[in-house]
């Protein structure tokens, strides 16, 4: 698809999702569009659209305006997802932070956002309480679950918010006038500040625009239909549960079943409550759903596709047993967007989906619409290799070396895109030009991924490059985990690097320390003090203690050497 046919599609689709809701509150009021499965709770378009009205008013009274950064500290996905919209109705900027964080972490990433207003929740004001000190002052809006509500806690409904905060209650945002508020908000506005941690420094705010969400969202769009119901658990602090699931949901007109985390032993009552059609599964999800026993009734089932990321080798073995037609691949970014799309057609008619749950577009419908996109239809009874990512439809990819010329099919290289049409990329690094213009350098934005692909343009995945760990679904940095342990009093150095999960696609972290002269540290000890300073994603599997970390002569630490240490202790050499 060329760029001015792109540019025409996404202009037909509207500039942003508020569009898609408020349409749809003002044609099928009635439709259903989240599904809260903790609380069994429903809310139509119409509704969704009024409360998303209302909580912008009233930011609006507290003093927020268009372009103002508003940071959403929330583990509720739901009052995560009105506030994310009530934000949007403004012009505002949803600035959500990893409700994991605490400490360092929390405090560095609200300071670098520099809030206008900062949303939270009762079971989260002790951990605001801790970081007060290294806060500016700043207006706190407060969701108070009821006595009645799944997330309520009597001991966190003891707290009270440190006095150098302002403090608001979030019910206080769902009264007043319903209407739409009629903000001019163009596609080229700034809509979120979404948080990735890099291969060096802190986590760095990438920056991105209404029309970033249309690209991050295009290809999925296309494959939606209406009657579609998208099942949810992944967080709404990421783009994937954001706006992968959530806004390309709205976006279609569909319904989003939502739960505030994953559950292999409830996950297929969950698809059967929900008759969830689509659904998302990320790395060790996979394997824990393919332990539970068998029964036959695995395949009775409404799940009819699902996107797996990374792509399993045994995504045929997952499809058969629970009856998936389709299963995705593909490449999605905070920077970039959806980079990559590719779908796997793995069963024949009659296999898949029973009749009495199939819902959407049919298996036929779903392949033309594949083939106006472009996007490849492999067959699942085929061997595909590895890494398989697809292609891209919305980005211009390309594969570079050192020097950012463009390689060949089955070269490995660096993984960059340009965009095809305005503002459908990052616009930058919040507060970090000399950041953005590295990572744009030569006009490429530079993904620190290696990539390679075939002569008929499929990319396909092979590593991170540099520091990047990717475990429990999120994005580290090894420089964030060292920072973190070199705090300790007893450490002087260490060193953090990933290594293959026993389980999964996915890293498991390891980290070298060197102590301080004299001092005597034990694992269990070190791993307590990890356990009050870092949330859980982070914590290393295995912790070795060593008299010195090898160094290259210009003084850069040889992970490889530590590396093949722990791989060889381990029996995996």
């Amino acid at each position: 698809m060329n760029r001015s046919e792109l540019e025409r599609e996404f202009i037909k689709d509207g500039p942003h999702v508020l569009g898609a809701l408020e349409e749809l509150a003002e044609k099928d009021a009635h439709k259903l569009l989240i599904y809260y499965g903790e609380e069994e709770r429903r809310l139509t378009y119409g509704e969704m659209n009024r409360l998303a009205n209302r909580i912008g008013r009233n930011l609006s009274t507290m003093g927020a305006k268009k372009g103002d950064r508003i940071s959403v500290f929330l583990k509720n996905p739901l009052v995560t997802a009105l506030a994310m919209f009530g934000i949007w109705k403004i012009g505002a900027i949803f600035s959500p932070i990893n409700f994991n964080y605490q400490g360092r972490l929390l405090s560095y990433q609200i300071n670098d956002t520099g809030p206008k207003l900062l949303i939270t929740e009762q079971s989260m004001v002790f951990l605001l309480n801790d970081v007060a000190s290294q806060l500016p002052d700043l207006d706190v809006i407060v969701h108070q679950p009821r006595r009645e509500d799944h997330d309520y806690s009597r001991e966190a409904a003891g707290i009270r918010l440190g006095e150098k905060f302002r403090l608001s209650s979030f019910d206080d945002l769902l009264t007043g006038d319903g209407s739409n508020l009629g903000v001019a908000i163009e596609y080229y506005d700034t809509a979120n500040i979404i948080y990735t941690s890099g291969t060096t420094g802190a986590a760095k705010g990438v920056v991105q625009s209404h029309r970033w969400m249309s690209q991050y969202t295009f290809s999925g769009r296309k494959l939606l239909h209406p009657d579609d119901i998208i099942y949810n658990d992944l967080p709404l602090y990421h783009v994937g549960g954001a706006f992968s699931n959530l806004v390309r949901g709205v976006w279609s007109g569909c319904a989003v079943a939502i739960w505030d985390k994953f559950s292999p032993r409830d996950f297929w009552r969950r698809i059967h409550k929900s008759g969830a059609s689509r659904a998302t599964l990320l790395d060790v999800m996979i394997p824990w759903l393919m332990n539970l026993p068998e029964t036959d009734q695995d395949r009775l089932n409404p799940l009819k596709f699902v996107h797996m990321q990374p792509l399993p080798q045994y995504h045929h073995k997952v499809a058969r047993r629970f009856g998936i037609d389709f299963v995705s691949g593909g490449y999605g970014q905070t920077e970039a967007g959806a980079g990559f799309l590719g779908i796997i057609d793995e069963l024949e008619e009659g296999e898949g989906t029973p009749v009495e749950f199939f819902k959407g577009y049919s298996r036929e419908e779903i392949k033309a619409i594949a083939r106006k996109w472009g996007f490849p239809v492999l067959s699942g009874k085929e061997e595909i290799k590895k890494g398989f990512m697809g292609k891209s439809v919305a980005l211009e990819p390309a594969v570079l070396n050192e020097r950012d010329e463009e390689l060949g099919p089955g070269q490995c290289g660096q993984l960059a895109f340009r965009s095809k049409v305005p503002y459908s990329m990052l616009d930058g690094y919040f507060n970090k030009p000399e950041a953005t213009l590295e990572a744009f350098r030569n006009l490429w934005f530079h993904t620190g991924d290696a990539v390679y692909k075939d002569e008929d343009e499929i990319y396909y995945f092979v590593d991170r490059m540099g520091g990047f760990i990717r475990t429990r679904g999120e994005n580290i940095s090894s420089y964030q985990i060292e920072d973190l342990i070199h705090r300790h009093p007893q450490v002087d150095v260490c060193a953090a690097f990933p290594i293959p999960a026993e389980e999964g696609e996915e890293d498991d972290i390891v980290v070298y320390a060197v102590l301080k002269p004299g001092q005597n540290l034990s694992e269990e000890e070190l791993r307590r003090w990890i356990g009050s300073e870092m949330p859980k994603f982070m914590w290393p599997k295995h912790i070795r203690f060593i008299d010195d970390l090898p160094k290259t002569p210009t003084n850069k630490v040889e992970k490889y050497k530590l590396k093949e240490k722990i791989m060889m202790e381990l029996g995996k050499r």
